[in-house]
């Protein structure tokens, strides 16, 4: 029988990724999904798993549901035999969570608070948790291993990871029987090499890369630079990219790694390489032969300076290694943008 796992907020970008990594390792995920981040295809299925089962020729059992939801997540568990769990559900917008600090705790918290709860009464012990180098704050060197001091938050959704993380530390260390690994992610970005399914945020995107695509399709007219008079080569903030397909595979090492007992375990994600916001630009207008008009603005507060990964830990512990290059990130983007030029509405 295929191990159960539950993925929470699996429809969103990193998790339909990641769904698909789990249905093509054998595994049977199970999702939940409240659609905060997710788009409702035909029917009550989100348009990225739909897309998902397309492309894999499996099918994906799927909940719409609530983490704060605690009856429902209840009955959840009544039902299945989940040998694990990988935890994405939660906001995840910096900005937005300095102006609605309390929203960012109580999803992320209180949610996630629950959730273990919930794990803990029905005896599953294996968690993976969506971590962010956020919890790292200004870097006090380059590049950030797993070592350097965490808590120095300069937002609330920082904040809230960095609090689960010690949250979940504190449960390993209470009760043995529990194993997690923490996955802190650094940039994501790219799309399945199908162009099927991709990055499609609501509103004005908060990331750099999908709105760098978003001016190479003519969705808008030009990038806003924050700040060109950081201390790097060109002035412009400096970021470690990582391809999502690489990021996805991560959390099937992680998944392994429970299996070990391994207590409580922390892994950057990320490719050890920094780019500069015009890096990713130039980049971009390569793979997709447009020129991507830009302005320089002002600095977005909380922004550092640079911010990459020395993700050599998890390639000693977890056997994983990020395989995709720049190139092939704008490249995998610039399908999907093509494809879907209005992401995933259009279709559905």
């Amino acid at each position: 029988m295929a191990e159960k796992v539950l993925v929470t907020g699996g429809a969103g970008y990193i998790g339909s990724h990641t769904v698909l990594e789990l249905l093509e390792a054998g595994y049977c995920p199970v999702v939940i999904d409240n659609f905060h981040n997710a788009i409702r295809g035909g029917g009550s299925m989100p348009e990225s798993l739909r897309r998902v089962q397309e492309l894999t020729g499996h099918s994906v059992e799927f909940e719409e549901m609530d983490i704060l939801d605690q009856a429902a997540l209840q009955h959840l568990f009544k039902r299945h035999n989940f040998k694990a769990v990988i935890h994405f559900a939660g906001l995840k917008a910096v900005g937005e969570s300095v102006q609605k600090p309390l929203d960012y705790y109580r999803v992320n918290l209180t949610g996630t608070i629950q959730l273990l709860e919930i794990m803990r009464a029905h005896g599953v012990k294996n968690l993976v948790f969506s971590s962010s180098a956020t919890v790292y704050g200004n870097p006090q060197y380059l590049p950030l291993d797993e070592a350097h001091p965490t808590g120095g938050c300069t937002n609330p959704y920082g904040k809230s990871k960095f609090f689960i993380e010690e949250m979940i530390r504190d449960l390993c260390r209470a009760d043995k029987a529990w194993n997690a690994v923490l996955l802190r992610y650094f940039n994501p970005t790219g799309a399945h090499a199908s162009g099927c399914i991709g990055e499609d945020p609501q509103g004005i995107p908060n990331n750099l890369m999908p709105y760098v695509s978003q001016v190479a399709i003519g969705r808008r007219e030009a990038l806003n630079v924050f700040g060109n008079d950081y201390d790097t080569e060109d002035g412009t903030g400096v970021r470690d990219y990582i391809h999502v397909v690489d990021l996805a595979k991560g959390h099937i090492a992680a998944l392994r790694k429970l299996k070990e007992q391994c207590g409580c375990r922390v892994y950057n994600l990320g490719t050890g390489t920094g780019y500069s916001v015009l890096q990713m630009v130039q980049a971009m207008e390569k793979a997709s032969g447009k020129k991507i008009p830009y302005k320089v603005v002002a600095r977005r507060e909380g922004d550092v300076a640079a911010c990459y990964a020395n993700p050599s830990l998890a390639h000693e512990e977890l056997g994983w290694t990020a395989a995709l290059g720049l190139d092939r990130m704008c490249e995998d983007l610039w399908r999907w943008q093509k494809q879907n030029p209005s992401g995933f509405g259009a279709q559905a």
